[in-house]
């Protein structure tokens, strides 16, 4: 017999235990963390206690993520109803800006705005840009995250030399309007394996709010 066959004993005769529980208590064992050896009862309690132990851990985990995640939902929250109340594309960038900037730590945030824009209107953000990034932004399925910013969007940050990270948010409604570029100086703040939702959310936000504003084309 071999172990696999020991243990497939084991599992289908339990009455094993009880005919010879004598034998088991003799039986010792190395102990997990080195040193003397123990009775086996006393290594399935050590192994009780890591199993808990594991179970603990994980409960604090998923506690903190859900009290982050409780955070982040007060202060798109917020963020939201102070969209809603601007007045005018400006006030709306203003807002949009200082949430990404005060709410969520985000150094540098930049975005482009085309099609029709509103006349006599001075904004940076309604500044040309190129037909290439226009097809780059329509063709964002969802936020690109990762150290690449795409032909001129490095330029619209004032840091943009010192940002080694980027996330670029498309703007669309009915069709992509424009881009909106975030910034970080630390490569691992926005990278290709992170998780989006949030970004995608505070896209479709910042989408229906600068919208608003902008002649239909």
């Amino acid at each position: 017999m071999d172990a696999n066959d020991v243990a497939l004993f084991l599992k289908e005769n339990p009455k094993f235990f009880e005919d010879y529980a004598d034998v088991i208590a003799e039986i010792f064992v190395p102990h997990p963390h080195g040193g003397h050896a123990i009775p086996i009862a006393e290594r399935q309690i050590v192994t009780l206690r890591e199993k808990n132990g594991e179970l603990e851990n994980r409960l604090r985990e998923m506690m903190h993520f859900g009290s982050e995640n409780d955070r982040i939902g007060e202060r798109l929250h917020r963020s939201t109803l102070a969209l809603i109340a601007a007045p005018d594309l400006e006030t709306t960038l203003a807002v949009l800006y200082h949430s990404l900037k005060e709410d969520f730590g985000v150094p540098h945030v930049a975005c482009r705005l085309w099609g029709k824009v509103p006349e006599q209107s001075y904004l940076p953000e309604l500044a040309a840009t190129s037909q290439e990034l226009r097809e780059y932004a329509d063709q964002l399925g969802a936020p690109y995250c990762g150290p690449v910013a795409p032909f001129e969007s490095r330029d619209w940050f004032d840091a943009g030399a010192d940002c080694r990270s980027f996330a670029f948010l498309p703007l669309r409604t009915a069709y992509t309007f424009g881009l909106l570029g975030l910034g970080d100086e630390n490569v691992e703040r926005f990278h290709s394996k992170m998780g989006t939702v949030y970004l995608t959310r505070r896209a479709e936000l910042a989408s229906v709010a600068t919208s608003r504003y902008l002649p239909p084309v």
